[in-house]
C-alpha cells in the first residue's frame, strides 16, 4: 500500500486528487498539509484525515511513501523539490512548472530513485490515442492544421457567485503565476504537442474579460517547421464545459465533436464522414504513476510530455508579455 500525503489544497482539483487516492486500491491518503492552515484543516476534516501544519515533520515520516501536490503552481519548485529530497515519490497537478528550466530541475531531482508524475488527464484518452494512430497511419495525409479548444465559465459572474465559481486566486499573479493559458490552456497545448509535435515558435494573445490581473481568455498559435499550424484556445469566460478538437491534413480531416464527443474521420478520397471506433481509455495519470512507483521506473512518456508542456507554457507567457512570437529555441536554450 502506497501511503500518501496531500500537499496544498489551493487547486480546485485537490478534491479530485484526494478522491483518486482514496478510491485506488493501492493507495491511501493519510495526511494533509497546506500553507494556509485554516483552508487545509477544513479540507482534511471534510475527508476524515489529519491535518499536519509542519511540512518538515510530514516529509520526515517514514510511513509516507509519496505525495500528491495541488498547491499553487508558483510553489511547485520548493514544495516538489522538498518532497523529492525527502525521498518521496511525487504526483502533481499540471503544469509541472511555469518554465522549462524549473521543470527540468525537478525532473532531474526525481531521477535519483523517485517517481515523478504529472496530471495530464487527456494524454491517454481513447480519442487522443485514436487520433494519434490515424495521423501516424496517414489517414489524413500530411497534417497541416489543428485546433484544440478547452474552456469553461469559471470567471463568469452569477447572482450567487459575483466573481464566478473559479476562485479569484487563479487570476492572481502572485499565486497562480499564469492565467488561463497556463492552467486550463495546458490541455490544448499538450494535446497539440501529442498530435503535431513540438512547434518552432509560439505566438500568444490573452484577454481580460473579467478585468482580473491575468488573462481569462487566451489563444496560442503554434507554428511548425513544415508549415503546419496549431491553435490552442482556452478561457474561463465561455459557457461550458466546452471541448473540441479538429485536425486537418492534405488528404483528410479529423473532428472530435464538442456536442457528443464523437470522433469522425473524412479519409483520403472520401466525400462523407465516418464515425471512428475509439479504443478504451488508457490508465489515468494517477493510476499510471502508481504503477510506475510499483515498477520503480518512471513513466518516461509522461515526464517528457510534462517538460514539453512547461516549454510551451513559458513560450506563450513570454509571447504575451513581449508582444511577439517566441521561438522554442529561446526557451530550450
Amino acid at each position: 500500500m502506497l501511503r500518501l500525503a496531500l500537499l496544498g489544497t489551493w487547486h480546485v482539483h485537490a478534491k479530485d486528487h484526494a478522491a483518486d487516492a482514496l478510491a485506488h486500491p493501492g493507495t491511501e491518503h493519510v495526511a494533509v498539509w497546506d500553507d494556509d492552515p485554516a483552508r487545509g484543516a477544513a479540507f482534511a476534516a471534510e475527508r476524515g484525515l489529519p491535518f499536519e501544519p509542519d511540512l518538515g515533520a510530514l516529509l520526515a515520516r517514514a510511513d509516507i511513501g509519496g505525495v500528491t501536490v495541488t498547491a499553487e503552481t508558483t510553489a511547485h519548485e520548493p514544495l516538489i523539490g522538498a518532497a523529492l529530497d525527502a525521498g518521496k515519490h511525487v504526483f502533481t497537478e499540471k503544469p509541472l512548472a511555469l518554465s522549462l528550466a524549473v521543470a527540468r530541475r525537478l525532473a532531474d531531482r526525481a531521477a535519483a530513485g523517485r517517481i515523478l508524475g504529472v496530471s495530464l488527464v487527456r494524454q491517454r484518452w481513447g480519442t487522443t490515442l485514436a487520433m494519434r494512430d490515424l495521423i501516424a497511419a496517414g489517414a489524413i495525409g500530411a497534417p497541416t492544421a489543428a485546433r484544440v479548444r478547452v474552456a469553461h465559465p469559471g470567471a463568469v459572474p452569477t447572482p450567487e457567485q459575483p466573481t464566478g465559481w473559479l476562485p479569484s486566486r487563479f487570476l492572481d499573479p502572485a499565486e497562480a503565476g499564469g492565467g488561463a493559458l497556463a492552467d486550463l490552456g495546458a490541455h490544448p497545448l499538450y494535446l497539440l504537442r501529442l498530435l503535431l509535435g513540438m512547434p518552432e515558435r509560439v505566438l500568444a494573445v490573452g484577454g481580460r474579460v473579467s478585468g482580473r490581473p491575468l488573462e481569462d481568455n487566451g489563444v496560442a498559435l503554434l507554428a511548425y517547421a513544415g508549415g503546419a499550424l496549431g491553435v490552442a484556445e482556452t478561457g474561463f469566460v465561455s459557457r461550458g464545459p466546452f471541448s473540441a478538437v479538429e485536425v486537418h491534413g492534405t488528404e483528410g480531416n479529423l473532428l472530435l465533436s464538442p456536442r457528443d464527443g464523437t470522433l469522425r474521420l473524412r479519409a483520403a478520397g472520401d466525400e462523407g464522414w465516418q464515425e471512428v471506433t475509439v479504443p478504451a481509455d488508457g490508465p489515468t495519470p494517477f493510476a499510471a504513476w502508481v504503477d510506475a512507483v510499483g515498477r520503480g521506473e518512471a513513466d518516461a512518456a509522461q515526464v517528457a510530455l510534462a517538460l514539453d508542456l512547461s516549454a510551451l507554457v513559458e513560450a506563450a507567457a513570454r509571447s504575451m508579455a513581449e508582444g511577439r512570437a517566441v521561438a522554442l529555441a529561446e526557451v530550450a536554450g
